[in-house]
């Protein structure tokens, strides 16, 4: 399917990149508020055309939109693209609000147009290849997980890092539809959340190029932790932080009634898979059973569409991003309010990949 891409900021480069390995996708415009860079990306990739924004929506040409903007303008732009007449994909996460993000799934429900977001990752080989050891009870029951993101935060690397210390920002929407969504995929839709947060430092200095120097307002909270409880019955702990300087925390374990999985980083696709079952004396890698084990960003797009081509459910759905979504603000909403929060959304856990893949690249 022809896709315009409006967004052409850094991960565009990696999209765009990938997207050509897929036949399911022809990328045929591009579009950027800031023109010179759109020209740039269109000239790097071989882009046929380069729109303002308004133009790429309009061209009836293109059938997907592949939205790489900022957090706060996903769902406005997705909303746009529905209007339009066009399915779309977009970057992590879903929106910065539920109702703008619930105004996208109704929308695309009305118009019977797809919606998919980010992150894809869930179907790469490491986290497809833990699920296929869960389905096959090689941990047994499933009990609980941990999941841990735990840095000291973006001033001091990103060139424009204020917008993760705004509302909208914070580690978990910048990181955790990565481990939520690997957690809900691996062990279903969630059913209530429980959450602490805190803004650490009121303030914080940028101390990469170009902006050395200048100070952040930190307007979101920067250590957040808490448990989520899963339909299931099984409960994980989840702990995001900007606050941290080193640990030695693993991204993510399964617990079962039978032994303990680790799972590899979810900002991957690959990473190996580790398993220890009860009697083991030690740990064992487990190869991967799936594909997709390098850096795959286009995957869920390029899932999406063949989805829409064959008449199936497409598993990085809008109702998945959503579930997400409202998982990781009621971990601040839980703070707020000092209580459990039960959730009104669900979704269902998405069919495991094809181990052939998605056919020819």
């Amino acid at each position: 399917m022809k896709v315009g891409v409006i967004g052409c900021g850094n991960i565009s480069s990696v999209y765009l990149r990938v997207a050509q390995r897929f036949p399911q996708i022809e990328v045929v415009a591009l579009a950027d508020l800031v023109l010179e860079r759109a020209k740039e990306r269109a000239e790097q990739f071989n882009i046929p055309k380069v729109y303002s924004v308004e133009e790429l929506l309009a061209d009836p040409e293109i059938e997907v939109v592949l939205n790489l903007t900022v957090p706060q303008v996903h769902a406005p732009l997705n909303k746009r693209a529905l209007e339009a007449g066009k399915h779309v994909y977009c970057e992590k996460p879903f929106g910065v609000h539920r109702e703008e993000a619930f105004e996208v799934l109704e929308l695309a429900r009305q118009k019977n147009f797809r919606v998919g977001c980010a992150p894809d990752t869930f179907l790469g080989a490491g986290i497809q290849t833990s699920l296929q050891l869960i389905r096959e009870g090689a941990i047994g029951q499933l009990v609980g997980a941990s999941a841990f993101m735990l840095s000291a935060g973006h001033e001091s690397w990103h060139p424009d890092p204020e917008f993760y210390y705004k509302p909208g920002g914070g580690p978990m929407l910048d990181m955790g539809p990565y481990y939520i969504t690997a957690l809900v995929s691996l062990m279903g839709p969630v059913r209530r959340v429980a959450g602490i947060s805190r803004i650490t430092r009121p303030q914080r200095t940028i101390t990469s190029q170009p902006k050395y120097g200048e100070t952040i307002q930190v307007e979101t909270p920067t250590h957040i932790t808490g448990a989520v409880e899963f339909a299931n019955g099984a409960i994980a702990t989840v702990t995001m932080s900007f606050d941290v300087q080193a640990h030695r925390l693993p991204c993510i374990e399964i617990y079962g009634t039978e032994g303990t999985l680790q799972v590899p980083d979810p900002n991957g696709f690959g990473g190996q898979v580790w398993l220890r079952r009860a009697g083991d004396t030690d740990w064992q890698v487990v190869a991967h059973t799936h594909p997709y084990d390098e850096q795959y960003r286009s995957l869920g797009l390029a899932e999406m569409i063949q989805a829409i081509q064959q008449n199936r459910p497409h598993r990085a759905s809008g109702a998945l991003a959503y579930h997400v979504l409202d998982i990781m603000l009621a971990f601040n909403d839980s703070s707020a309010l000092g209580a459990h929060i039960s959730l009104e959304s669900t979704c269902e856990q998405p069919e495991p990949m094809p181990k052939e893949g998605l056919g020819s690249e």
